[in-house]
């Protein structure tokens, strides 16, 4: 209950209580902490060089590896993706070409790109259609159809404000009851349990195979559908994140076809999180569509009904423009009636942030060799991805030589989930302390080295087992080095 006087209308015992219930661990108790920890470093260094020593801290930096946010952790926006941009915001630059080319750089591919962005859209200033502007799609429909080698149909696109608020306007239309079910991932990105959370409808959990380098088991996903019927919840769709999130996982054509296979028998709507789908090192991305469109080629008529609808962003990838709030999603097999509802529920929030959506078309038809400005694009866009890929595997390495930890190689994404085991002796500290484990782990960590992960409690994972989240966006690596020297000296004190 409240101890706040009874003085005013809202009060934490009278507001929505799926509010209340709903969790994102991403940005929870750590975050909070290591922004109140980033404060009193700012603090300090205003000060005298010799504060009292109960406020010194024993870092001198904020390590924010808790959230995929590429560019608050020193990613390099793309040249040519910024250069469109200050003309998009401030049309009038377009009056003095030569001094662009000259003076800053602009390549007349930039300048090109500009007019033909503000023809289709006005200005970013403005509203566009609920959708997204049509010329924008067209793009996104482009690039679908040079990846998948299937055509894609801009009526069928919508752009989105981050692929969050695509997530949230399909769970909204497919959410209809109390009783509607989700077949989520666990471990999952946490924006699944808490959409379903405020909508008052149900995950229902199915477990990632960890042995398989957290691949899909369909006998598990199988079993969790059997016991969700079994205690009378509507399962209405699969949601699979891939690239994984938090595990890093790539799967492999199989598992995409097997899922859609299973989505055909079960007549699911397949949710299909395809927001890390550049970010792969091992093996390649295979699309839900491409799975779906070749099933649909070597078996005619019998997934025809399957309805897909696949999510991609900004935000993630070598593009990093989280802040600008810009994704897409795209609907396949669905009821028109559907897609109408689908059109007047984003219609309700008018539309896109207009800049994001010119982001969705410079990432989804970025420069082409020949044009100017390729050759500085091919650069920076292979310099980030070289970059995650050393931090990926520094971290991997590290990970290998601490006691206790196991991490499967890393495959894609942004992120790895290693399974920690403590011992008995920090379980019953953390026990004392009223935290589970792994966030006693996480704490004590942030505490020790201002590095900030998450605890793999806020992604789910089987009970019994330990983990946390860790992104390995953060430049260089030395900051490893903290993690190592932590986790040595947490065992040495714990031990026994």
């Amino acid at each position: 209950m409240s101890s706040t006087p009874n003085l005013k209308s809202l009060s934490i015992n009278n507001i929505n209580p799926r509010v209340k219930e709903a969790k994102y661990a991403v940005r929870g108790e750590l975050a909070v902490k290591a922004e109140q920890y980033r404060t009193k470093l700012a603090k300090l260094a205003k000060e005298p060089p010799t504060p009292p020593a109960e406020d010194k801290l024993p870092f001198d930096t904020i390590i924010s590896a808790n959230i995929g946010n590429p560019q608050q952790l020193d990613q390099k926006p793309i040249t040519f993706f910024r250069q469109v941009l200050s003309l998009l915001e401030f049309p009038a630059l377009l009056e003095k070409p030569e001094v662009l080319k000259k003076e800053f750089g602009y390549e007349e591919d930039v300048v090109d790109r500009a007019k033909w962005l503000l023809k289709d859209v006005h200005s970013v200033g403005a509203y566009s259609q609920s959708q997204g502007a049509l010329g924008i799609r067209g793009s996104v429909a482009d690039f679908i159809e040079r990846r998948d080698g299937y055509p894609a149909d801009p009526a069928s696109i919508f752009l989105s404000a981050g692929a969050s608020a695509g997530v949230n306007t399909l769970m909204t239309v497919i959410c209809s009851k109390p009783e509607t079910g989700i077949l989520v991932p666990i471990p999952q990105y946490p924006l699944y349990t808490a959409t379903l959370s405020l909508l008052n409808a149900r995950c229902v959990p199915y477990y990632l195979d960890e042995g398989k380098a957290w691949g899909t088991d369909m006998s598990a996903i199988r079993d969790a559908l059997k016991k969700a019927k079994s205690e009378g919840t509507d399962v209405r769709a699969i949601v699979v994140i891939n690239p994984g999130n938090p595990t890093g996982a790539s799967l492999p054509e199989e598992d995409v076809h097997s899922v859609i296979k299973f989505a055909a028998e079960e007549k699911l709507v397949v949710v299909a999180d395809e927001v890390y789908q550049t970010n792969v090192f091992i093996g390649k991305f295979s699309s839900f569509k491409k799975g779906l469109r070749d099933l649909q080629k070597a078996e005619p008529k019998t997934y025809d009904n399957v309805e897909l609808v696949s999510l991609h962003s900004i935000s993630k990838g070598m593009v990093g423009e989280c802040g600008h709030r810009g994704g897409y999603f795209e609907l396949i097999g669905f009821d028109p009636e559907v897609a109408a509802q689908i059109y007047k529920l984003v219609s309700i929030t008018l539309c896109p942030p207009v800049i994001g959506q010119c982001l969705v078309e410079m990432m989804t038809n970025p420069p082409k060799e020949g044009e100017p400005s390729y050759a500085l694009y091919k650069q920076e866009y292979d310099g980030i991805f070289q970059g995650l890929q050393k931090r990926a595997t520094a971290l991997f390495e590290a990970f290998k030589e601490m006691e206790g930890v196991k991490c499967p190689e890393p495959q894609g994404s942004m992120y790895l989930f290693p399974t920690i085991t403590l011992s008995k002796a920090a379980i019953e500290q953390a026990k004392k302390e009223g935290r589970q484990p792994d966030d006693f782990y996480t704490l004590r960590l942030l505490d020790a080295t201002g590095v900030c992960v998450v605890p793999g409690s806020g992604f789910g994972q089987r009970e019994g087992t330990l983990h946390f989240r860790t992104t390995f966006l953060a430049p260089g690596t030395d900051w490893v080095g903290r993690i190592i020297k932590f986790h040595k000296e947490f065992m040495d004190e714990f031990r026994g």
